[in-house]
């Protein structure tokens, strides 16, 4: 029904932030004239904006970042307990703020002594009695609605560090808009970490796929790994063989 599609698409939105018209056509199965209707409803309503492209969330609707790890939780639990697998003895490793990333080390191994730079303040608390994991934070200014630290000023100090392994998140993953992030703070952090030299693990859920906002913090080839919660469309599947991506569902 035309009226549970609409609160359905709210929602969604809602949920993710920032979305295109093309995610929104293939997620609820209708045309490009329709979801434009439907959008044109609900910026009616004010609870959504037009942008280039797709919608987004006005400020005083999204979904405060706290509470978004409701929204595909199961699916970002797989995701983030199997990157943690690839993390190994005496690695030191980058993990991005995000609402999947906070699940790395719920369960970590205790015999695995690894160093650990983040901004991410749930990574932080989570590993902060660890006695195996060393750990660097990154950034001296405290965002509320990401859970994260940033500095602009302060990133030239990532250029003494040897990053193994990074594990990004991400707004939106595009092939042609490649990996997206909507905060401009944020934005420079994960740029000069993608910028190293290391291997780099994209945890997004499928639902991320085909989005995009309007900062591009790395081209999707960039990424080494994609763990994902369930197959993407058969374009992405031949854009990994092509650029030697290793694609995981979990």
């Amino acid at each position: 029904m035309k009226v549970v599609r609409i609160q359905e698409m709210e929602n969604y939105i809602l949920a993710n932030g920032t979305v295109s018209i093309d995610d929104l056509c293939e997620r609820f199965g209708v045309s490009k004239n329709t979801v434009r209707r439907d959008i044109n409803r609900l910026s009616e309503k004010g609870v959504i904006e037009k942008v280039y492209g797709g919608v987004t969330a006005t400020e005083k609707q999204l979904i405060p970042f706290e509470n978004r790890h409701h929204v595909y939780n199961d699916e970002k639990v797989r995701i983030a307990l199997h990157a943690a697998s690839f993390i190994e003895d005496q690695d030191f490793v980058y993990i991005d703020s995000g609402t999947t990333t906070k699940w790395m080390f719920d369960d970590f191994p205790e015999d695995k002594s690894i160093t650990i730079l983040t901004n991410n303040l749930d990574v932080i608390n989570a590993v902060s009695e660890k006695e195996n994991i060393e750990l660097f934070v990154l950034g001296n200014h405290y965002q509320v609605k990401t859970r994260s630290f940033v500095s602009i000023s302060g990133l030239s100090l990532l250029n003494k560090y040897n990053v193994d392994k990074a594990f990004m998140a991400c707004t939106g993953a595009s092939i042609t808009k490649g990996l997206t992030n909507a905060d401009l703070h944020e934005y420079e952090v994960k740029k000069s970490i993608v910028q190293k030299e290391n291997e780099l693990f994209l945890l997004a859920d499928a639902s991320k796929f085909g989005q995009s906002t309007m900062l591009t913090y790395a081209p999707l080839s960039r990424a080494d790994h994609i763990i994902t919660s369930a197959p993407l469309d058969e374009a992405y599947e031949e854009y990994c063989k092509t650029e030697n991506i290793t694609l995981h569902i979990v």
